[in-house]
C-alpha cells in the first residue's frame, strides 16, 4: 500500500511541474514572457485607438519616459517620436517581472493588453512616491486621472 501512495505522489509531482505554453526567455533583453514580434502598432495609432475601443492587445515600440525606482514594478511610456504628448502606464502581469531602474530614455517593445482605466488619488500618489518625487509634488495630486495603461506579458529592449 505504501509502494502505491509513494508512486501516486511521485507521479502527482511530476504533474505539478508540468511547464506551460508561456516561456520565459534566456535573453536578457527580454523580461517576462518570450514574444515574436510581426507587427509593431505604432504609439500615436495605439492611442487613437484606445479613443474608440476599451481594450486593445498590441505589441507596441515606445520611449521610455520613467521606471519605478523601488523596484522596477511599473514604466511610463511616450512616444519614441515625441510627436505627442501621451504617456502609457506600464504594469507586469501577475507582477511577475520588473524593469531594470535604469531604462529610461531607452526604446522598448511591449506585448500586451492596452486600455484606459480610473486610477485613484491615493494610488497615483504611490506611484509618484515611487518615482522619487517630493513631498509638495505628491500633495499636489488631489484628483483621480484616467490614464492609458497596458498590462505587459512580455518587453523587448530595443538595441541600438
Amino acid at each position: 500500500m505504501r509502494l502505491i501512495a509513494s508512486i501516486a505522489i511521485v507521479i502527482f509531482a511530476f504533474a505539478s511541474c508540468k511547464q506551460t505554453s508561456k516561456t520565459v526567455s534566456n535573453d536578457p533583453n527580454t523580461f517576462g514572457e518570450d514574444f515574436k514580434v510581426k507587427e509593431i502598432t505604432d504609439f500615436d495609432a495605439l492611442v487613437s485607438a484606445l479613443e474608440t475601443q476599451d481594450t486593445v492587445f498590441t505589441v507596441v515600440q515606445a520611449k521610455v519616459e520613467s521606471v519605478c525606482q523601488v523596484k522596477g514594478c511599473w514604466m511610463n511610456l511616450v512616444s519614441p517620436s515625441a510627436s505627442s504628448e501621451d504617456e502609457i502606464f506600464v504594469k507586469f502581469k501577475d507582477y511577475a517581472f520588473f524593469m531594470p531602474l535604469d531604462l529610461a530614455g531607452n526604446e522598448v517593445i511591449v506585448n500586451g493588453k492596452a486600455y484606459k482605466e480610473i486610477t485613484s488619488v491615493d494610488e497615483l500618489r504611490h506611484y509618484a512616491e515611487d518615482e522619487g518625487q517630493s513631498p509638495e509634488e505628491i500633495a499636489k495630486i488631489t484628483e483621480p486621472a484616467e490614464e492609458l495603461k497596458i498590462m505587459a506579458d512580455g518587453v523587448k529592449l530595443v538595441l541600438p
